[in-house]
């Protein structure tokens, strides 16, 4: 239940990162920056610690996790660049940009955020300790997600109630996420798979989406500052909690 209550919180910040995507898109980048050191930081100091504990004390092989965490990686690399070479195309048979195109990226965007939901509930299957982390670094990630949602709508000629629709779908399938992990109990040797999954998914969009893409126009020593700070954050919080 500690799940479904802390994915209200995903809720908060989905509806918050739209609204800021909708009043003030020249600060995107400096979100980014914060909240891909956040990302890095659960990889590194909270979901990779557990899955060595979790393989210690189980007695279970550690590579099939560290080959889901591969597979994870590449599967969100792999899909993001799918979607922009579909963006691609269709923009080479059309002058303007269709709203349907952002309307498929902004469906994409939630069916992610329900598999947030999802991690977070499988997080507490782990422990409190676990859940409490992953709810975290959902909670952060999910404030792009709201500002990613509306950008995709907007830029591809989408109206603003279109987006705010999009936006409140976004924000409310983390929830329905962490509910459908109260009908289920993943047995040790899966949750460390999905715990390497996750990892591989969280380091792709902290190292390789949201870092390049907040430095591309506005690198500065401000946002290298603010990564290492959500690193450092993690990182106490992980010592401390």
């Amino acid at each position: 239940m500690e799940a479904v209550l802390l994915s209200f919180f995903t809720f908060i910040s989905t509806s918050l990162g739209g609204i800021f995507a909708l009043r003030n898109k020249e600060k995107l980048h400096l979100i980014m920056s914060l909240t891909a050191g956040v990302l890095v930081g659960v990889v590194f100091f909270d979901i990779l610690p557990e899955i060595f504990s979790l393989s210690m004390e189980k007695r279970l092989d550690i590579t099939p996790a560290f080959i889901a965490l591969v597979v994870g990686f590449l599967l969100i690399h792999i899909l993001e660049k799918f979607a922009l070479i579909h963006t691609e195309h269709e923009e080479e048979y059309a002058t303007h940009r269709h709203p349907t195109v952002g309307l498929i990226n902004a469906s994409g965007l939630s069916f992610h955020s329900f598999l947030d939901g999802v991690g977070i509930g499988l997080g507490f299957q782990v422990g409190p300790h676990v859940g409490f982390i992953v709810a975290l670094a959902v909670i952060a990630h999910d404030f792009s997600d709201g500002l990613n949602t509306v950008t995709l709508m907007l830029s591809h000629k989408n109206t603003s109630r279109k987006a705010s629709i999009l936006l409140l779908v976004d924000a409310t399938t983390p929830i329905l996420g962490a509910f459908s992990t109260l009908l289920f109990k993943i047995p040790d040797n899966i949750l460390m798979l999905y715990l390497g999954f996750f990892a591989g998914f969280l380091l792709y969009i902290g190292a390789s989406d949201l870092l390049p893409e907040a430095h591309s126009k506005h690198s500065s020593y401000k946002m290298i500052g603010l990564t290492i700070i959500g690193v450092l954050f993690i990182f106490l919080v992980t010592r401390f909690t």
